[in-house]
C-alpha cells in the first residue's frame, strides 16, 4: 500500500485517538458531578483511551500498522521495525489528525451553557501549575519517558515474529489503559506528541495559549522514552547467523 494511503489511516486512526480519549476526559468524566455523579471518573477516561487504541489496532493495524502517535513511529524505527525514510509523513498525517479532533472536540463542548475556554477544555497536558496534582516539570518529564519506554516495549513485544501473541491490540489498549490511570494525575498522560498538539495548539489559536508553552516536554519526553524502547528491545534479538 502507498505511504500517502497508509499515512491517511495514520490521520483517521489519531483523530479517532483524541476524539474518543480526550472527548472523553472534556464532555464525560464529571458528568453531572455534585447532582447524580455519573461521570466515567479517572478510570472511564483512563479505559476509554485504551479502547481507541485497541479498536483502531484491529480497523487499520492492517494497513498502517496503526502507530497513531509520533514516538511509536520513531520507536518502531529506531527497533528496526519501520523505515526512517517514511517516518516524517506519519508524523504529519497523525498531528494533522490530532488537531483536527482537538477542533471537532472544542467545537461540540463550546455549545453548552456556561463554557469557558481554560486549559481543560480540551484535557491539555502539563506540568507544573498545569498538572491537574501540581506535579513538577521534573516529574511530568520522567513519568512521560518511563511511561513511553514501557508502551513501547510493549508493543515491540507483542507484536515480535518469534512471540506467539494472539490478541497484540487488546495487550497494547490495556497497557495504554494501565499507563492513564497511573499518570493522569502528573500530566493528564500523554505519551503521545501528537494528543499533546492538537488541543494545545487548538487552544492557542483560540486564545489560550499555557498549554502550548509547555507542549516541548510531550514531544522531547515521549520520542526519548520510545527510542531508549527500541534500543533496549534490540538487544534481546537474535544474532544472524553468518552465510
Amino acid at each position: 500500500m502507498s505511504l500517502i494511503k497508509r499515512s491517511l489511516a495514520e490521520l483517521i486512526g489519531t483523530f479517532w485517538l483524541v476524539l474518543g480519549g480526550c472527548g472523553s476526559a472534556v464532555l464525560a468524566a464529571v458528568f453531572m458531578a455534585g447532582t447524580n455523579d455519573i461521570g466515567i471518573g479517572l478510570l472511564g477516561v483512563s479505559l476509554a483511551f485504551g479502547l481507541t487504541v485497541l479498536t483502531m489496532a484491529y480497523a487499520i493495524g492492517h494497513l498502517s500498522g496503526c502507530h497513531l502517535n509520533p514516538a511509536v513511529t520513531v520507536g518502531l524505527a529506531v527497533g528496526g521495525r519501520f523505515g526512517y525514510a517514511e517516518v516524517p509523513a506519519y508524523i504529519v498525517a497523525q498531528t494533522v489528525g490530532a488537531i483536527l479532533a482537538a477542533a471537532l472536540l472544542l467545537l461540540i463542548a463550546s455549545g453548552t451553557e456556561g463554557f469557558t475556554l481554560t486549559s481543560t477544555s480540551l484535557a491539555v497536558n502539563g506540568y507544573g501549575e498545569q498538572s491537574p496534582g501540581g506535579y513538577s516539570l521534573l516529574s511530568g518529564l520522567v513519568t512521560e519517558i518511563v511511561m513511553t519506554c514501557f508502551f513501547l516495549f510493549i508493543i515491540l513485544g507483542v507484536t515480535d515474529k518469534r512471540g506467539t501473541a494472539v490478541a497484540g491490540g487488546l495487550a497494547i489498549g490495556l497497557a495504554l489503559t494501565l499507563i492513564h490511570l497511573i499518570s493522569i494525575p502528573v500530566t493528564n498522560t500523554s505519551v503521545n506528541p501528537a494528543r499533546s498538539t492538537g488541543p494545545a495548539l487548538v487552544l492557542f489559536l483560540s486564545g489560550e495559549g499555557k498549554a502550548l508553552a509547555q507542549l516541548w516536554l510531550f514531544w522531547v519526553a515521549p520520542i526519548v522514552g520510545a527510542a531508549l524502547a527500541g534500543l533496549i528491545y534490540r538487544f534481546f534479538e537474535e544474532p544472524t547467523a553468518s552465510a
